[in-house]
Parts: C-alpha cells; structure tokens; sequence
C-alpha cells in the first residue's frame, strides 16, 4: 500500500466519525467557536470537500480545474450563507457525496499537483489529503469538547 492509499483510508476514517458524530448530536446549534456553531464548521468542512472533490474530478477527467478564488473570510461567509439554510441531514449527505468523488479519484496517477485555492500553491495528492484530515480532525476534537461540555 502506497502512501496516498494510507492517507486516504486514514481520511476514510475521519470522515466517518465526523459523521457519527454529527448523526448522533443533540444540538448541532451549539456553540464551538466564538461565532461557528457545529452547524457551521459541518457547512465549512463540506463547502472545502467539495471544492477538493470538483478540482480532483476535474483533472482526472481533462478538464481545467476552478479552485475557489477569494479570501478565507470572504469564502467562509459565503459557505456559512449557502449552508446556514440547509438540514444537518443534508449537509452530511453533501459531504458523503463529495468524499465518494475524492474516493473515486484520488488514486488516479493523473493526480499530480490539485490546485486549493486561486492565489495558493498547488498540493501533491498526498499533501492534501494530510493537510485535509488534519482540518477535519482539529474541527473534530472542537466539536467533540464543546457537545461534551453541553452535557
């Protein structure tokens, strides 16, 4: 098993207790940053996944990836705008459609370098997804804390 398979099982896995975790909250409304709530940092990691998933697609299959272009702030804000008036339901179910694109294409050797955003530095297969599971999983232990310290 080569690297970039090890990192994505290890991604595979934090995108499932992401999951779990939100499929099993009581208050996805909570609080976890001074103005993200579970609910946003849920719309935050999707909004990225997907953006992964398009320009992962994207260049498997010969087409001239769009990486998001913008500030950070001004590209969570708009996520927060388009997510906000979804379901937590629907959210996950974005998220489980994103990742089964990067699942699908990842492994593909066409995968050199994926652009993240317009103005960044493009990333080896391998980086992104470490750099990616290390963000789901810090937004992970934030939302765990604060759901435990809801209790």
């Amino acid at each position: 098993m080569d690297a970039r398979e090890i990192l994505l099982k290890q991604l595979n896995k934090t995108i499932s207790q992401l999951s779990d975790v939100y499929k099993n909250m009581a208050n996805p409304e909570i609080a976890v940053y001074e103005e993200w709530t579970a609910k946003d940092i849920l719309g935050h990691i999707v909004f990225w996944h997907e953006s992964f998933a398009r320009n992962v697609r994207d260049i498997v299959n010969d087409i001239k990836p769009t990486p998001l272009k913008g500030k950070y702030s001004d590209l969570n804000q708009r996520c927060f705008d388009e997510m906000r008036q979804k379901t937590v339901e629907e959210i996950i179910q974005r998220l489980e459609a994103a990742h089964r694109v990067i699942r699908e294409n990842i492994l593909n050797p066409k995968l050199v370098l994926i652009p993240y955003k317009k103005g960044s530095r493009d990333y080896t297969p391998e980086e992104h997804l470490d750099i990616v599971n290390e963000h789901i999983k810090e937004h992970l232990s934030g939302i765990s804390k604060a759901d435990k310290d809801a209790f």
